[in-house]
């Protein structure tokens, strides 16, 4: 029996858990290669160390979203059975002002009392527009809430007659957002919304970085890895098989060009990186053209982390994280939590939307003494105790609206031409909800095509899948 070729393009988490899923579900012999352009692993998963101080931090994606108090969660399921710790995370605090208000008490004496029914009544609002099950189930239901609630969520937040109650609201979700409330819909805005409710969404992080879910993927995979191939272009052949092109880095600055064919071919990439490669074959470049067009929302994320000789906030920060009503609205993670027998201390700032793509253009330093300059009045002396600072740009690299403004069909999201590529897949957290249960959502639904075609065109060639069952719930 001949050997069916797989090929990935993209080493970041949709790539990676692709390919996973695909070792889970097949049950026919199969070669997988998967490219990367870069000399890592990972994509926006990204744990790294200051120079300073050993200690590690979130250069990318900063914690995982758990659904399982509103459903399953398979991506929950997936890192307790790869044998991971997991530490929850919590954040109940807004910074405005220069005030903490953690609860609506907090609300009422600093805003007041006009500011907090209005506030109440938005909530109650929300919660009857999406409730636990339409949260839950909100990919499923999108066109029946963009049908319900047409127009951007600004025009939402646009019926709010106190502008202290906007700005409260707009600091609390800006940067999970990624862009501005006209750039997205009510559903998504009131989606992200929502989040900040415990019985519908909880946070957590991986003890130990968050790159661990990468490594441990990594080291389980059957796979043949071409670290360094900057894929150029994919060609859909009338025969039905594909070649894939790859730049490959050599001495003094040269390249060479390497071709690999394949039965199907994965494109596990960002949106924006669609226009970067070559489709060639009857109607597939048109085809991917259209594709990329719909889901061209792109949003950006700034992440700023410094090093200080202590976590000189607690006092007035004691949680995981809170929102600060500095650059538009952002998060300010409390990173040294996760690390508790160091003795220095961590904050991460996470820039959303216009502020991340203006100040991304601003030099590391620049942006650094901006941090500092945020720190709200009572903070301010821990100015002096700063050590070191990291800057990571992710522009473009998240969804202002996964799906797009009509979303499609799951089928058709993921394949953009079937008939004149059939074999040929997308693979991202773009057709989803722009999280990393998203991007498993869209490799578990490729994987699971793929099995089932080689599957039913070689019946009586049929092996067991793997499998692992989650560990019981490790916390730290």
């Amino acid at each position: 029996m001949t050997t069916c070729r797989i090929g990935i393009v993209g080493g970041g988490p949709g790539g990676l858990l692709t390919a996973w899923r695909l070792q889970q579900y097949l049950r026919v012999p199969c070669d997988i290669t998967l490219l990367e352009a870069s000399d890592r692993l990972g994509g926006k998963l990204q744990t790294l160390r200051f120079t300073h101080s050993p200690i590690p931090y979130e250069a990318g994606a900063a914690e995982f979203y758990d659904y399982s108090v509103t459903g399953e969660d398979p991506l929950k399921d997936l890192v307790l059975s790869l044998g991971l710790s997991i530490s929850p995370m919590g954040g109940s605090a807004v910074l405005l002002d220069g005030q903490v208000l953690a609860h609506l008490d907090d609300i009422e004496a600093h805003c007041g009392s006009a500011v907090r029914v209005e506030l109440e009544e938005f909530d109650r609002r929300s919660v009857d527009a999406l409730g636990r099950h339409e949260f839950f189930e909100a990919d499923l239901l999108q066109n029946q809430s963009l049908a319900q609630f047409p127009g951007s969520f600004a025009r939402r937040l646009d019926q709010l007659q106190h502008p202290q109650a906007r700005r409260f609201l707009e600091t609390l979700i800006h940067s999970d957002l990624a862009t501005e409330p006209g750039h997205t819909s009510v559903p998504y805005g009131l989606h992200n919304y929502l989040m900040n409710r415990p019985e519908y969404l909880r946070l957590y992080s991986i003890v130990g970085g968050n790159e661990r879910l990468i490594e441990e993927l990594v080291r389980r995979l059957d796979v043949r890895f071409r670290m360094q191939h900057r894929v150029s272009t994919i060609e859909a052949h009338p025969t039905g098989h594909y070649t894939v092109t790859a730049t490959i880095p050599g001495p003094a600055g040269q390249t060479s060009a390497s071709s690999f064919e394949f039965d199907y071919v994965v494109v596990a990439l960002p949106n924006p990186l669609l226009r970067q490669l070559q489709f060639v074959g009857h109607g597939v470049a048109d085809a991917v053209h259209r594709h990329q067009s719909h889901h061209a929302h792109p949003a950006h994320y700034l992440r700023m982390t410094l090093l200080f000789d202590r976590p000189f906030w607690r006092s007035v920060l004691p949680e995981s994280y809170c929102m600060l009503d500095q650059f538009g609205g952002c998060c300010l993670y409390d990173e040294s939590i996760r690390n508790p027998a160091a003795d220095e201390g961590l904050l991460g700032w996470l820039l959303g939307g216009d502020a991340a793509l203006e100040l991304s253009e601003r030099s590391d330093a620049e942006l650094i003494q901006l941090a500092l300059d945020s720190l709200p009045p009572a903070l301010k002396f821990g100015a002096s105790l700063f050590r070191e600072g990291r800057v990571h740009r992710w522009i473009s690299e998240v969804s202002a609206l996964p799906g797009g403004w009509e979303v499609w069909s799951t089928d058709r999201r993921h394949q953009p031409t079937p008939q004149s590529a059939p074999g040929l897949f997308l693979v991202g957290d773009y057709l989803f909800d722009s999280t990393l249960n998203g991007v498993l959502d869209s490799a578990d639904h490729v994987a699971g095509w793929i099995a089932s075609l080689l599957e039913s065109s070689c019946p009586s060639s049929r092996r067991p899948a793997i499998t692992l069952q989650p560990q019981q719930e490790a916390l730290s």
